[in-house]
């Protein structure tokens, strides 16, 4: 009877522990062809993260991308439904590439990553962000960072439903013009390659940011207003790029199939492109307006909610990521920089945008 007793036991808890796992899964794999938006928080006069969740809610987002694992937002957004895509701050990769999956197992546990309700709703970990454009000193510990998180997670029960990667800006590069003789910059191969490989093997997308307007502001000549602004081909725009058979009325579409190419290059063209980054500002420059942000960020939201592809791989929705849900008035640089919120402080839109 005690042997009856414990073999009904241990299959009811396999059967919990399973349907807890499924749950998790099903819970943690949001649609991509939905919209995300990113919440920076180098603000002074930023709203509580309840009413950022809350926000976000009401206006049919349910998926946003922190920069860091703060402890205040996460279970504020876990609590309101929100998928999680949390980034791991460049300053931690020494540790989590030379600690072991324990030592990253330990992160995500410090951090308040591996238990509900914020375990259920993670879906990626973000590891480093544009390491490779500005940050040399971490780009050897990318790797090795990524493979102890994710074997951490599998040892969570939660490989399956969160995967990791690394952003990238579109630096990353050295050509994108046209789009299908894209082609990686050659000094980052030797942490591209082995990246793109683990990434193939776990099915995680790369991971890009990626902004029109900067590649506007820096080269109005070659990158015309309206060419930045249109974030889907097939739009009504004076400016057209021809390539082969393909046609591109947008700078979106056409960066993102040149990071394509350039995994097609490579041998990963089975990897997904995912857009963790891309806006508008509002102010800083003649061509930052709400008008302007309501038309690319209008755009964005447009082409998620129809779940588009681009001309490269039509039949692909391409996960995005709108920047930023409010102003930062705290961040350096430019004027722009502090001007890209979707939202004012007061929960009203900066400009007219739906994202449903």
């Amino acid at each position: 009877m005690a042997t009856r007793t414990t073999t009904a036991m241990s299959c009811l808890c396999y059967a919990l522990l399973a349907a807890t796992a499924a749950a998790l899964l099903a819970t943690a794999t949001a649609d991509p062809a939905k919209i995300g938006v990113c919440h920076g928080r180098v603000g002074s006069n930023l709203p509580a993260p309840e009413a950022a969740a809350a926000l976000l809610r009401q206006n049919g987002i349910t998926k946003a991308r922190l920069f860091l694992p703060d402890p205040a937002v996460l279970p504020a957004f876990a609590a309101a439904g929100i998928d999680l895509t949390v980034g791991v701050p460049k300053e931690n990769l020494t540790y989590l590439s030379t600690s072991g999956p324990d030592g990253a197992l330990q992160w995500l546990r410090a951090n308040g990553l591996a238990t509900n309700p914020v375990a259920a709703r993670l879906r990626y970990l973000v590891v480093g962000n544009e390491v490779l454009y500005n940050n040399q000193f971490y780009a050897p510990h990318l790797v090795p960072a990524m493979r102890n998180l994710h074997a951490a997670l599998a040892a969570l029960g939660l490989d399956r439903a969160v995967k990791v990667s690394s952003a990238h800006a579109s630096s990353v590069l050295a050509v994108s013009y046209p789009p299908s003789a894209g082609a990686f910059d050659g000094a980052t191969l030797d942490v591209l390659r082995p990246m793109l490989r683990f990434l193939a093997d776990t099915g995680a997308p790369f991971m890009l940011n990626a902004y029109p307007f900067i590649s506007h502001l820096s080269d109005p000549a070659n990158v015309p207003l309206d060419y930045a602004l249109s974030s889907s081909s097939g739009t009504a725009a004076t400016t057209v790029v021809r390539d082969g058979a393909l046609e591109y009325t947008g700078l979106f579409d056409a960066t993102v199939d040149a990071v394509a190419a350039a995994l097609e290059r490579e041998g990963f063209g089975g990897v997904a492109v995912a857009v963790t980054e891309t806006g508008w500002p509002t102010a800083g420059h003649p061509d930052a307006t709400p008008q302007n942000a309501a038309v690319y960020n209008g755009g964005v939201a447009d082409r998620a909610a129809r779940g588009a592809g681009t001309p490269r791989r039509p039949g692909t929705p391409v996960e995005v990521f709108l920047f930023d849900l409010y102003d930062e008035d705290g961040k350096p640089g430019a004027e722009i920089e502090r001007h890209f919120g979707i939202f004012k402080a007061d929960g009203t839109k900066a400009y007219d945008i739906s994202f449903i």
